[in-house]
């Protein structure tokens, strides 16, 4: 069991960083300028705290720098989504400026034009009323290209507003791991109430090729202070730091499992010797010095490790698969754990020596004690 749960907790936790590291890598930005953590919000109309004000200006500044490509200022918000005026469902409402290839198109088509609801922060211009929906908010609404939904940050306001699907995108379901809608920026904040101070979950930025990203951050590190610009590694860094505690949380059940392989491994070990102690003594009647004796159990234990790391690793392998499958039906995130040979044989290796060390301490119990006491 030690070493089932060592490869597991191993396997989901390498398979999480490397799941991690490639999202924000396939993200296809360079930096992301934050004012704090993304965080949820209960009770409140849209549901996150975000920290990033004026973010439409804000994006428009960065843009002016000859090293940037684009910066795109991007909100995320619960939102209510039907079919009908009459039922909804909870998902999360991504707001991008349109345009541009932040957003993946798989069926459909994407945005057409720019954000002219937001009308240089008046809120007053033509909302497009087009929606691109992920496959899984299709299916939920069972809606597809060309369908209306309804949507908005409360019931009353969604049934006021109805949007047109014009495409089915995977892009940010891939992050959040949950149905989702993306709107543009300045519709999905007026549908949430939000276009006071145009707020933003954060901004990112594409460099020119060839650019110097470090410069780059630097720059916008010192002109916009109140805001932390990060590169993907630091972003990713950050986010973990966020997790701390589910990490420790990982890291103690793995120590936990461990310690208690090796008491496990001792326990057995010793009721061993206890159990064959009149054969034990019956072989040192023989003339058998105890080193061997101890050797034996040694070896014994040895053997147990081999045939409890053979099996660990073999449940490992269904294991991990039930791991992921459990991690579809609540994240969305599809293969996140998984098994390396270098886990594998960790794994392994582990086993052998947990039951060396009960060995040990077995075969030095056996070496102080006198089995022919035993015939007396």
């Amino acid at each position: 069991m030690a070493v089932l749960a060592a490869v597991l907790l191993a396997g989901v936790g390498i398979g999480v960083v490397e799941f991690g590291q490639q999202k924000f890598q396939q993200s296809g930005q360079d930096l992301w300028v934050t004012g704090g953590p993304t965080e949820l919000r209960p009770g409140t109309v849209g549901g996150f705290q975000n920290s990033v004000v004026d973010s439409h200006d804000l994006a428009a500044s960065v843009t002016e720098r000859d090293p940037v490509a684009a910066a795109v200022p991007l909100l995320f918000q619960t939102v209510y989504a039907g079919r009908n005026a009459s039922e909804f469902r909870t998902v999360v409402g991504a707001g991008s400026p349109g345009g541009g290839e932040l957003v993946t198109i798989s069926e459909g088509r994407g945005f057409r034009g720019g954000d002219v609801h937001y009308a240089d922060g008046s809120y007053d211009g033509p909302m497009t009323r087009e929606v691109i929906i992920d496959r899984r908010t299709a299916d939920l609404l069972d809606v597809g290209v060309n369908d209306t939904i309804h949507l908005g940050g409360t019931v009353a306001t969604a049934r006021e507003n109805e949007f047109t699907v014009i495409g089915i995108s995977p892009t940010f379901s891939r992050f959040v791991g949950a149905p989702t809608v993306v709107v543009r920026q300045s519709e999905l904040q007026e549908i949430t109430g939000t276009t006071a101070s145009d707020r933003a979950s954060f901004v990112l930025v594409r460099a020119t090729r060839g650019a110097d990203v470090s410069a780059l951050e630097s720059d916008l590190t010192e002109t916009y202070p109140q805001y932390t610009v990060r590169t993907n590694g630091e972003q990713f860094r950050a986010t973990l730091r966020d997790q701390a505690v589910v990490l420790l949380s990982g890291a103690s059940l793995l120590v936990l499992a461990v310690v208690a392989g090796v008491l496990l491994v001792l326990n057995m070990q010793l009721s061993f010797v206890f159990r064959h102690r009149e054969t034990l003594a019956a072989v040192a009647a023989m003339g058998v010095s105890r080193s061997s004796l101890a050797a034996i159990v040694l070896v014994y234990a040895l053997f147990v490790g081999l045939l409890g790391g053979l099996l660990g690793v073999g449940l490992a392998l269904p294991g991990i698969e039930l791991v992921n499958a459990v991690t579809v039906r609540v994240t969305g995130f599809e293969n996140v754990a998984t098994l390396s040979q270098r886990v594998l044989l960790g794994g392994f290796g582990l086993a052998v020596l947990v039951s060396a060390v009960g060995g040990l301490a077995a075969s030095a119990y056996l070496a102080r004690s006198n089995p022919l006491d035993t015939l007396r």
